[in-house]
C-alpha cells in the first residue's frame, strides 16, 4: 500500500494529465452531433468527383430556404384576417335613439310625421351598423375577403363592406340629401354624430394564430428519392435538383440517430480522430514547450479554452447554423499568444478548428477561413498590451474573412452578385466580439494566475511601490537592475524571446538584496566593507541567501510565478567563487557546497538571457581600461563558464542563439566604455 502511494505520489502529474486528456475527449465527444456524417463534399456547379451515387435508402427532397420561404410568404398573404364586432355599441345607439331623436329634431318630433321620420333614421342607423364601423383603416384591398366574427358567429364579407367614418359621414349626407327631410340634415347629423360610435377592429391575435397554424402546415419537402435510384453520376455538374437531392441525402445522414449499434461505432470513430487531434497538441507542447508540459495548470487552461471554443460553436451549429461565423475563434491565438508565445497559440488553433471541422457545415471553407484568420492573428499582433495593435489586427482579420468568403462565392456562384450580405455582417460582429480579449486575458490571470503581456507593462512600471523601495533601500542595485534591463531586453529581441519578460524579471531579480544592501559591492562606499569583519562563510551565506529573500518579498507582494522563476534562477547552482576561495586558504577540505546557489539552473531562453546578462552587466564593473578586444574576451569567458558548468542545459536555448546574445552583449558594453577623445586643456 505504501508503495502504491508513493508511486501515485511520483507519478500525479502524469495521472493528472491523462484525467485531463480523458474529460477533455469525453466533453468533446459529448458535444459532437451523434447522428451520421456524409463522406462525399461537393461543391455548386462543379463536377461530381465520385462514383456514380445511389440512395442507400428512401428518403424525402427537402425544398430549398428560398422555396420554403416563398410558400411562408405566399401564405402570408392569403391569409384570411379577423374582425372583432362589438354589439354593445350598435346595441346602445339604437336603445338611446328616441332620446338623441326628440334632442336633436325637437320641432320634427312634435310634429305628424313624427313616426315616419323616426323610422327613417331608424333604417338608417341599422344599414349603418350592418357591417359596423372601423375603428381605423387597414391596407387591404376592398375585395379582400375578411371574417367578421359576431359573438359565436363568424361571417365572410369583403374589407370594403365595412364602414369607414368617412364612409358613414357619406352615406348620411346622400341618404338625407335624396329624403324628404333634406331641410332636416342638420338634425340628423347632430343625431348620427351622437349616436355613431366605430365598434369593428382588427382580431390580431386570432388572425396571427390562424396564420401561425398555416404557417406550421407549410411543407418542408417536396417528393422523395426511393431506395436504389440514382442521384447523381459521375461527372455530372452539381446543380438544380441534383444539388438539392445531394443536400437532402446529406442531411439525412447528419440529423438521424441511428441503432444503439451504429450509435457506438459513431462515438467510437468520433473518440478516435479527437483523441489523435488532442494528441497531437499535448506531444507538440511536451517537445516545444517542455516548462509549459511540466504545468499543469498552464495545460489545463490551454484545454480549457479549447473546450470553450468547441462548446460555443456547438451550440451555434445545434441552434443557428448559419451563424457560425459569429463565434470569434480568433480570440483563442490571441489569449495564447498573451500568456504564451506565437507558435502554441497557432498550433492550438489549428489543432481546435481540425476538431471543430467534424461538426461544422461546409467544412473545408471553415476550416481554410478560420486557419487563413488564425494565422494573420498571429502575424499582425505582435504587442498584446498595445490597444492600437489589437485594433489593427481587427480590422485585417475581418478583410481577410470577407476576401476568402468573397473568393468562395465567386467559386460557386460563378459571379459576384448575390452576395450573402448578412454572411459579410456576421464577419464583422465577429471582428468586434474579439476585442473582448483584453477583459478575458484579466478574468484569466486572477482565475489560473497566470500573467499576460498587459501585466507585465505594469510591472516594469519602476514607479512601482516594490522598486521605488528598492531605490530608497538599495540605490546601487536599483542602477544595476535597470542596466541588466536594458541589456537583457536588447538581448532577447534579438533572439526572438519575450522581451517584456525578461525586462520586468531583470528589474525584481536583486530584490532580495534589500534586506542587507551593504552586503553587496554596488551599494558599498569607500568608508569600507561590511565582509572584513564576517568569515567567508558567514558572507556566502548573506550573499545566497538575497535568493531566498528575494523570493519571500516577491510572494509578500504578490508577484506572478513566471516574475519569481527569474529571481530563483539568475544564479542557477552557481558557486561564490570570491568566498570559496578565500575559504580554501584557510581550510583545503572546505565544501564547495556550502558556497553554492541553491537553483534551480534557468529553465527557459528569457530565464538563461537574465542569468548572462547579470553576470556580464555585474562584472563589466570590474573592467579598467577597457578596449573592445578585452570587452570580447571578457563577454566570451562569462559566458562559456557558465556553459561548461551545464547552466543552461535546461533552457533550450542553441548555440547559435547564444552566439547571436553574445555579441549584442559586446555592442552593448562597447557602447557604455565607449572611450572619448581627450582634450587639452
Amino acid at each position: 500500500m505504501k508503495n502504491y502511494l508513493n508511486n501515485f505520489y511520483k507519478n500525479q502529474s502524469f495521472i493528472y494529465k491523462v484525467f485531463l486528456f480523458i474529460t477533455t475527449l469525453v466533453l468533446i465527444v459529448y458535444l459532437f452531433p451523434k447522428g451520421g456524417v456524409f463522406k462525399y463534399e461537393f461543391i455548386k456547379g462543379k463536377p461530381w468527383q465520385y462514383e456514380n451515387l445511389y440512395a442507400p435508402f428512401d428518403f424525402a427532397i427537402a425544398k430549398t430556404q428560398e422555396d420554403i420561404d416563398t410558400d411562408k410568404k405566399r401564405i402570408t398573404e392569403s391569409v384570411i384576417p379577423y374582425f372583432k364586432y362589438d354589439t354593445v355599441i350598435p346595441n346602445n345607439a339604437r336603445d338611446n335613439y328616441n332620446r338623441a331623436f326628440r334632442e336633436n329634431l325637437e320641432t320634427l318630433d312634435q310634429s305628424s310625421a313624427s313616426r315616419k321620420a323616426k323610422l327613417f333614421g331608424r333604417i338608417l342607423l341599422n344599414d349603418i351598423y350592418r357591417y359596423g364601423v372601423l375603428q381605423e383603416t387597414y391596407s387591404y384591398d376592398k375585395k379582400r375577403q375578411i371574417f367578421l366574427n359576431k359573438g359565436n358567429k363568424a361571417e365572410a364579407i369583403t374589407y370594403g363592406q365595412i364602414a369607414t367614418p368617412n364612409a358613414v359621414t357619406q352615406l348620411i349626407n346622400s341618404r338625407i340629401e335624396n329624403s324628404e327631410y333634406v331641410k332636416f340634415k342638420s338634425g340628423y347629423v347632430a343625431l348620427f354624430y351622437d349616436l355613431v360610435k366605430p365598434n369593428v377592429s382588427l382580431d390580431k391575435k386570432l388572425t396571427q394564430s390562424t396564420l401561425d397554424n398555416e404557417l406550421a402546415q407549410v411543407l418542408s419537402t417536396r417528393g422523395g428519392v426511393s431506395k436504389g435510384s440514382r442521384i447523381i453520376a459521375k461527372g455530372e455538374v452539381v446543380e438544380g435538383d441534383r444539388l438539392q437531392i445531394l443536400n437532402s441525402l446529406k442531411a439525412e445522414y447528419q440529423s438521424q440517430v441511428w441503432s444503439d449499434k451504429n450509435f457506438y461505432w459513431i462515438v467510437f470513430g468520433y473518440s478516435i480522430l479527437v483523441s489523435l487531434a488532442l494528441l497531437m497538441l499535448l506531444l507538440f507542447i511536451k517537445k516545444y514547450r517542455p516548462e509549459i508540459f511540466k504545468n499543469n495548470t498552464q495545460i489545463t487552461f490551454i484545454a480549457f479554452n479549447v473546450l470553450i471554443m468547441v462548446l460555443i460553436t456547438t451550440l451555434v451549429v445545434k441552434y443557428k447554423s448559419e451563424y457560425i461565423y459569429i463565434v470569434p475563434i480568433c480570440i483563442l491565438p490571441l489569449i495564447l499568444k498573451a500568456f504564451f508565445d506565437s507558435r502554441l497559440g497557432l498550433f492550438t488553433h489549428v489543432v481546435t478548428i481540425l476538431i471543430l471541422g467534424f461538426v461544422v457545415p461546409n467544412s473545408y471553407e471553415y476550416t481554410f477561413l478560420q486557419i487563413i484568420a488564425g494565422i494573420v492573428t498571429i502575424l499582425t499582433i505582435s504587442e498584446s498590451y498595445k490597444r492600437a495593435n489589437l485594433f489593427v489586427s481587427v480590422g485585417q482579420i475581418t478583410m481577410i474573412y470577407i476576401l476568402a468568403y468573397i473568393a468562395f462565392h465567386i467559386i460557386h456562384e460563378g459571379s459576384i452578385s448575390d452576395i450573402d450580405w448578412m454572411t459579410i455582417g456576421l464577419f464583422v460582429i465577429s471582428g468586434f466580439a474579439t476585442l473582448i480579449v483584453h477583459p478575458l486575458i484579466y478574468a484569466y490571470e486572477k482565475v489560473f494566475g497566470l500573467i499576460s503581456d498587459v501585466s507585465l507593462l505594469e510591472l516594469s512600471d519602476t514607479n512601482s511601490s516594490l522598486l521605488k523601495e528598492l531605490s530608497d533601500k538599495a540605490p546601487g542595485t536599483f542602477h544595476h537592475s535597470l542596466n541588466v534591463a536594458n541589456i537583457a531586453e536588447a538581448a532577447a529581441n534579438e533572439i526572438g524571446a519575450n522581451a517584456m519578460l525578461v525586462r520586468v524579471g531583470a528589474l525584481y531579480h536583486d530584490i532580495g538584496k534589500m534586506t542587507n544592501p551593504i552586503y553587496f559591492t554596488e551599494n558599498q562606499t569607500a568608508s569600507g566593507n561590511a565582509h572584513d569583519v564576517l568569515s567567508s562563510g558567514e558572507s556566502a551565506k548573506i550573499i545566497i541567501n538575497h535568493v531566498i529573500r528575494g523570493v519571500e518579498i516577491a510572494k509578500k507582494n504578490k508577484l506572478p510565478d513566471r516574475v519569481i522563476d527569474f529571481i530563483r534562477t539568475h544564479h542557477g547552482t552557481s558557486t561564490v567563487y570570491y568566498f570559496y576561495t578565500k575559504a580554501k586558504e584557510v581550510n583545503e577540505n572546505v565544501a564547495i557546497e556550502d558556497f553554492q546557489y541553491p537553483g534551480p539552473k534557468p529553465f527557459s531562453k528569457e530565464t538563461a538571457i537574465l542569468m548572462m546578462s547579470d553576470s556580464v552587466e555585474a562584472a563589466s564593473k570590474s573592467l579598467k581600461n577597457p578596449t573592445s578586444s578585452l570587452i570580447d574576451s571578457f563577454v566570451e569567458k562569462i559566458i562559456n563558464k557558465q556553459m561548461e558548468n551545464g547552466q543552461f542545459l535546461n533552457a533550450n536555448i542553441t548555440f547559435k542563439e547564444i552566439q547571436q546574445i553574445k555579441k549584442v552583449f559586446k555592442r552593448k558594453l562597447t557602447n557604455i566604455y565607449h572611450l572619448r577623445i581627450e582634450y587639452p586643456e
